[in-house]
């Protein structure tokens, strides 16, 4: 670990306690933290005592269901807003760029990214912007190590099978448009989006979509913490990467 990142959980376990953030400085032993699911083998880190489940229940977490019901409950806004985004202001979405590859057939349009909102959103997409700040911005359920954005595939697009970087994020879509033909699959189990519904899902397993519809399909994403973490294990794990990532130059 370098000084900065030393410093900073010296500055949490004289806050929170000695065994505070041990989790993570398991996660960054040799090993990466113990044994995980093989379907997770992908993923750089692995916070150990995290319930290795691929999928889960979006109202199961106190803390996340405001999330989930203030999103469904605006469904009907989101999508009429979000479809005359895409007729009249198509610029405003882009290539997606996952860190693996970038697909013209995945198409992105951000609300949240590098830690901020995206103040140009909040005209585009009104209902969505004024939810997701409310409800996962300003209760700091969001994760700001990563974003939300609407993702987009076009027919005929799929994502092939990944693991993203760790487990102690989870992902939550709201199906926001959803043509027939379109199937997530988590750790092996298909899945179909319910139009005006959530699905959340532990992204550290391998997951793979497709859409073999005919129309394009749209999600709203949201990076939440896992609900299984900490506050002081967040402010580590948020010390930890922001370090990484300046000296990478990002």
């Amino acid at each position: 670990m370098t000084p900065e990142i030393e410093d900073a959980f010296a500055a949490i376990r004289s806050e929170h306690g000695a065994d505070s953030i041990s989790r993570v400085e398991r996660m960054l032993e040799p090993g990466g933290g113990g044994p995980r699911h093989p379907l997770q083998k992908g993923a750089k880190w692995i916070l150990p005592g995290l319930s290795p489940t691929p999928w889960h229940d979006p109202y199961a977490y106190p803390e996340l269901a405001p999330v989930v019901e203030a999103l469904e409950s605006a469904h009907p806004a989101v999508k009429e807003e979000l479809n005359s985004a895409w007729a009249a202001r198509r610029e405003a979405f882009s290539d997606y760029e996952h860190y693996l590859t970038r697909q013209e057939d995945w198409q992105a349009l951000y609300l949240y990214r590098r830690g901020n909102l995206v103040e140009e959103s909040a005209d585009t997409v009104p209902t969505a912007y004024k939810v997701l700040k409310e409800f996962a911005v300003d209760t700091e359920t969001i994760c700001p190590l990563l974003e939300s954005h609407f993702s987009t595939l076009l027919p005929g697009a799929s994502i092939a099978p990944h693991c993203d970087l760790w487990n102690f994020s989870i992902n939550l879509h709201l199906a926001v448009d959803i043509p027939d033909g379109c199937s997530i699959t988590v750790a092996g189990r298909i899945r179909s989006w319910q139009e005006g519904r959530c699905l959340l899902f532990d992204y550290s397993f391998e997951h793979e979509a497709r859409n073999e519809g005919s129309q394009p399909r749209t999600c709203l994403l949201v990076d939440l913490w896992h609900p299984e973490t900490t506050l002081p294990e967040r402010r580590a794990l948020v010390s930890l990467v922001t370090e990484i990532r300046r000296l990478m130059g990002e």
